[in-house]
């Protein structure tokens, strides 16, 4: 799918971008009407969706999801009205909240600061085990993303949110563009396709490889490092984002690329956490999508390329984005650079591969990452990153 010849951007998922940021106009009433309501501070994970929903990133979702939505979702990766939608974006709330059966609730941070309202549409309790088997294939505890449902603190609220002001987010992410800013921005340079990428690693020289083979087809990419919560042993976002800044200062043409933080929450959600990638890009105004090896996976719950077969089962128009399928690239020593078993001919001993595993070991440790599989900027940035954090730790 591409855009059209004067650069604007294909329509969002649902025809139109949401936006739930309040109005100048009706803030300070709804405010001061949210300072009487029972507050529920949310975690990570709500803090990243309630922004995603804001911005217009979750379109066509204009709050938490009721029942008969939620149902189509966990059981079809579908909107009750048959919309593509893979991931369950719920909003828990202990029992203790709704005793008084509130028509509204306030939403706030860790610290109680009022973030947003959320009309109390819907109170359900779907069976937590059932639905983390669906939506992630198993129903193993270790699966951060069923823990995390497991984990849920009471009953799901459905209904709209209205957005007072967008959560705290730290000056060292960088820009942090609304799919509305980055569909602008795709105008103003003329581009007429734009490929998406999505990591919450830090970018190395496969990444690399993949975003210069998608350039030679699309007129610009979206990096979209996500920075929302992610596991403990992640790559903090902040280092992440770093790592970019490092590699696009020289090794990318300035023009033909845009970086910016994707405010989401991981689930490690796998297939279905590829094709809600692709969707929530579009928004962003993506034509196409890069995905690799593994893509949202965790441990060896899904196949290497799981997610990539995901996407055979929806028609495009459904999507209405374009998968760019790639396996997984390493360095070649016999071909002396990067590449996969696709344009490699070599057996797997000339073969340099690091895991995301092994590359937080060895910055860990102070130890450089080999060039064959991180530019010198980009490592000196993880391991001086990861000195910083074992003197402040």
């Amino acid at each position: 799918m591409s855009v059209t010849a004067n650069g604007t951007a294909p329509p969002p998922h649902g025809g139109r971008l949401v936006d739930r940021r309040v109005p100048t106009d009706r803030a300070e009433t709804l405010a001061a009407d949210a300072a009487r309501l029972p507050v529920v501070r949310l975690d990570g994970r709500g803090l990243a969706d309630l922004e995603c929903l804001a911005v217009g990133a979750f379109s066509p979702l204009a709050g938490f999801l009721g029942a008969d939505d939620h149902g189509a979702v966990v059981g079809d990766g579908r909107l009750g009205d048959g919309r593509v939608w893979t991931l369950p974006v719920v909003l828990p709330v202990p029992v203790e909240v709704l005793r008084s059966g509130p028509e509204r609730l306030a939403l706030g941070d860790r610290a109680g600061t009022v973030l947003a309202v959320v009309d109390v549409e819907e109170v359900y309790d779907p069976d937590p085990v059932a639905e983390a088997k669906q939506v992630y294939e198993t129903g193993d505890p270790a699966h951060p993303g069923v823990a995390a449902t497991l984990a849920r603190p009471g009953p799901l609220v459905g209904g709209p949110v209205h957005v007072l002001r967008l959560p705290a987010a730290a000056a060292e992410l960088g820009p942090r563009l609304t799919p509305a800013q980055v569909r602008a921005e795709v105008a103003a340079r003329g581009w007429r396709s734009m490929a998406g990428f999505q990591t919450r690693n830090p970018v190395h020289r496969a990444h690399e490889y993949l975003h210069k083979v998608a350039l030679e087809h699309v007129d610009g990419l979206l990096l979209h490092p996500l920075v929302g919560q992610t596991k403990d042993d992640d790559v903090p976002a902040a280092l992440r984002m770093a790592c970019y800044r490092a590699l696009l200062d020289g090794y990318y043409p300035a023009e033909r690329v845009l970086l910016s933080a994707f405010p989401a929450a991981m689930r490690y959600a796998g297939p279905r956490e590829a094709v809600f990638h692709a969707i929530v890009r579009k928004n962003y105004g993506c034509t196409h999508f890069i995905v690799g090896r593994d893509h949202a996976g965790v441990g060896s719950y899904y196949g290497t390329y799981a997610a990539q077969a995901a996407f055979d089962a929806y028609d495009p128009g459904e999507l209405g984005i374009t998968p760019l399928r790639f396996e997984h690239a390493f360095f070649c020593r016999r071909c002396d650079g990067m590449a996969t078993s696709r344009t490699c001919p070599h057996p797997p001993e000339a073969r340099v591969h690091l895991s995301g595993t092994a590359l937080r070991a060895l910055v860990g440790n102070g130890r450089l990452p080999p060039p064959e599989l991180s530019r010198p900027e980009v490592a000196r940035v993880l391991v001086d990153g990861y000195q910083t954090r074992r003197e402040a730790g």
